[in-house]
């Protein structure tokens, strides 16, 4: 599998991926990607899919093959923990933490505190997961990713892929949440999905 695809699967689980408050220093010059999604649901709905079933984001990342909890987690909290595998075999993986997390505005952010075959330099990355409540029965869902990948000089090269897998993310999320569908890596249906709301822009 070449770097550039390898660079696209991590970004998945990450969108989410980024630094340990304690210790990341952002000391670096980095890079920023939002991407944002309206979803036909209530926001607290999002946010219980988004966040609060932290360990299930292989129900809707395209690029995502298994996801589950780590170190004794049970559901997205403060502290709580994942494993995502990138390929089959679960040898490419991330294993994130959730460091802050506001229940009342919907906003969290989380960390990889560990990975394997990932060149994201995790002292100088981090990602928002954001909801907002649009007043009309909609929600908007955000991904806000600022990252400096190792070696730096890739940093500024991989943002349109990084953008890329954080909009196919988001597009997998809205599809799960509104027909209650699966889309992860494995289940053979992302370039249908994707096709369908491609042709709704």
């Amino acid at each position: 599998m070449g770097t550039r695809k390898k660079l696209g699967l991590m970004l998945a689980c990450i969108a989410f991926t980024i630094a340990p408050t304690y210790g990341q220093s952002m000391s670096k010059k980095y890079k920023t990607v939002l991407s944002e999604k309206v979803i036909n649901a209530p926001a607290r709905h999002v946010w219980e899919a988004m966040v609060l079933d932290y360990g299930e984001i292989s129900n809707f990342s395209p690029y995502i093959y298994t996801s589950n909890y780590a170190s004794g987690s049970l559901k997205g909290e403060l502290n709580a923990e994942r494993k995502c595998a990138f390929n089959e075999s679960g040898s490419r993986w991330t294993h994130e933490k959730i460091v802050e997390i506001d229940q009342r505005n919907m906003v969290m952010k989380n960390v990889v505190i560990d990975a394997q075959k990932f060149p994201l330099n995790t002292d100088n990355s981090f990602a928002y997961y954001r909801v907002t409540d649009n007043g009309d029965g909609t929600s908007t869902a955000a991904y806000e990713f600022r990252y400096r990948t190792k070696p730096g000089f890739m940093t500024g090269m991989v943002k349109g892929k990084f953008q890329k897998t954080l909009d196919d993310t988001l597009t997998g999320l809205k599809h799960y949440i509104e027909t209650g569908e699966i889309v992860n890596a494995s289940s053979g249906n992302w370039k249908e999905v994707k096709k369908r709301y491609s042709s709704k822009n």
